[in-house]
């Protein structure tokens, strides 16, 4: 027996009048579903290592970030719920590092896994949260190139940047710390690639 709600919703994909919220194509559903379950794992991750932390500098961040996750995360699942604009729309993110960072490579030591969880440090989760956000970057912009529903679409593709900001949050810190530590290539030929391209001329496709 279909319910009255049920019968609607036939007539109108009968008809090709799909209702609001299901205005969503098959790969938008797997792949927005992928992207909410990784916003989770994300914020429970966030969640898990706060405790541990012990630089209130890294703490800042974290704390920061995952405000900004939550509020993120249940404006999408609104998006893709009503598939309508969401009562909240997304702001973008605003780091407080500045965008020094230190090149060249020093001594260290070498790097192994921890063996007990007591050996777990400041270092190991920024890597963490580093890893996190770098790997929502990636599959919040797949899922954008497959939504077809504009808002989700939107909101997706809205959010990338702010991962990225994240992750470029991160990795500044991990720098000054020297937890990440960045190579250069020597003047000359950093010179030679920078020179390799030249603009366009011209605006307009000759036949």
């Amino acid at each position: 027996m279909i319910n009255q709600q049920g019968q609607q919703v036939h007539e109108n994909m009968q008809t090709g009048t799909i209702p609001q919220q299901l205005n969503h194509g098959g790969h938008e559903f797997f792949d927005v579903s992928e992207v909410l379950s990784g916003s989770i794992g994300v914020i429970n991750e966030y969640t898990l290592i706060r405790d541990h932390i012990k630089d209130q500098e890294l703490l800042d961040i974290l704390d920061r970030q995952h405000s900004f996750m939550k509020q993120e995360y249940n404006t999408l699942v609104e998006a893709f719920k009503t598939g309508s604009k969401p009562s909240v729309s997304i702001t973008s993110y605003n780091m407080k590092q500045n965008n020094d960072f230190i090149y060249g490579l020093k001594p260290s030591q070498p790097k192994k896994p921890a063996q007990s969880a007591s050996d777990l440090q400041d270092q190991c989760f920024s890597n963490l949260m580093l890893g996190a956000v770098k790997s929502s970057a990636s599959a919040k912009a797949m899922a954008a190139l497959e939504c077809t529903n504009p808002v989700v679409r939107r909101v997706i593709a809205d959010s990338v940047p702010d991962c990225i900001e994240m992750a470029y949050e991160i990795s500044l810190y991990q720098n000054k710390h020297h937890y990440y530590q960045v190579p250069q290539l020597k003047e000359e030929d950093m010179q030679q690639i920078l020179n390799s391209y030249a603009p366009v001329q011209g605006n307009n496709i000759t036949h």
